[in-house]
């Protein structure tokens, strides 16, 4: 009798075991994200309207709650080494940060009034934040939390970017139409560089040789040479800039556009403006597939994303996705493409490997960005 419950159990369990391979082996067939026990892989969602981080288990495909952040969530962004989401409150003047682990805001940083976005040092000790309203730029340390070093950059600093090679962190100031080149430990101004009309987005190549500065008021992309300190170029493109992306080697830069309803490509070792891309109604943003071959462009008006084959500058059949896609990531694993729809108030999932819609997530009031977080 003993014999035969413990054979029965050990056929139970060698049962258990094969369905959880058979499981899993079915999720990576149909595209879908699969963890070992213990790790979990979610997507966060800052919501404006109300104020919140919604919560999405991306293994179940499930929300798993919101996590109050304070006023106007924006620049929502991923920690690279910590399991942490760092935000700022644009209208609160302080960034918060999300301790994955607790799913609770575990600090509130004062910075200053107009703050957009964070930019991490690439060994991720520090982060960067500039406050518009007051011209200044910050640098906080990620492990105590506390703001380290603080400057005056400029009439209106917009974002900032560390370069890779952490020398510099880089803000465009839109007053001036400037680009200061700050030194990375004590936010002391190194250089200003004049670049084009309101100067907002910023791209760095991985070797920090340059820096591509976009317009927010004109059809331009500025060119600087980091280190000469000078412009070399200010190259015209279709419409006003709306976001810069470089491809995986940092040889080409696409420059979407609402206006001129596509993308632009710049050659960067060139510093020339070469091919045009009509890719739909109102490009927005965009997200490169984790081998840089596919860039995935959100169309707002039509509710669709459109992959792009990059080096054959072919689209795709478009995806429907949802009302007013805007904000785009990918996974770790580069199976899954996720898509905020600012109108349906919800998160798209698409299987990369068909580029077909899994499922839509409600995720809150007025979504704005995204990131993922393996932890």
């Amino acid at each position: 009798m003993g014999k035969t419950k413990q054979l029965n159990r050990r056929l139970i369990f060698a049962a258990a075991v094969l369905a959880l391979a058979g499981a899993r082996v079915v999720a990576q067939q149909m595209g879908l994200a699969t963890l070992r026990p213990g790790l979990h892989l979610y997507a966060y969602v800052s919501n404006v309207q109300n104020g919140t981080v919604s919560v999405v288990d991306l293994v179940a495909l499930a929300g798993r709650g919101q996590i109050s952040v304070g006023p106007a969530p924006s620049g929502l962004r991923a920690h690279p080494t910590r399991a942490e989401l760092w935000g700022v409150s644009t209208t609160g003047g302080y960034v918060w940060v999300i301790d994955a682990r607790k799913g609770a805001v575990v600090a509130q940083i004062p910075v200053g009034g107009g703050l957009f976005a964070v930019d991490f040092s690439p060994d991720g000790k520090r982060a960067y934040a500039a406050a518009a309203n007051t011209g200044e730029v910050v640098a906080i340390d990620c492990a105590t939390r506390r703001v380290v070093a603080r400057a005056r950059a400029g009439d209106r600093p917009w974002l900032v970017r560390a370069t890779p090679d952490g020398r510099y962190v880089l803000a465009g100031i839109r007053g001036e139409s400037t680009l200061s080149l700050l030194d990375a430990e004590t936010l002391g101004t190194v250089e200003k560089v004049t670049v084009t009309s309101a100067p907002e987005q910023i791209a760095v190549l991985p070797d920090a040789s340059k820096a591509f500065v976009a317009s927010g008021s004109g059809n331009t992309v500025s060119v600087v040479d980091l280190k000469s300190k000078k412009l070399l170029a200010n190259l015209a493109v279709g419409g006003r800039p709306g976001a810069l992306l470089l491809s995986a080697d940092g040889g080409e830069l696409y420059v979407l556009s609402e206006e001129s309803h596509g993308l632009d490509v710049i050659d960067t070792w060139r510093n020339e403006t070469g091919d045009h891309v009509t890719v739909g109604s109102t490009p927005a943003l965009g997200v490169l597939s984790r081998n840089g071959s596919v860039l995935y462009v959100t169309d707002t008006a039509s509710g669709r994303v459109a992959p792009v084959e990059v080096n054959y500058r072919h689209v795709l059949s478009p995806i429907s996705v949802g009302q007013r896609p805007l904000a785009a990531a990918i996974t770790p694993e580069g199976n899954l493409l996720l898509v905020v729809n600012e109108g349906s108030n919800d998160l798209a999932i698409v299987k990369t490997r068909t580029n077909s819609l899994v499922t839509l997530i409600p995720v809150g009031l007025r979504p704005r960005d995204v990131a993922v977080k393996m932890f």
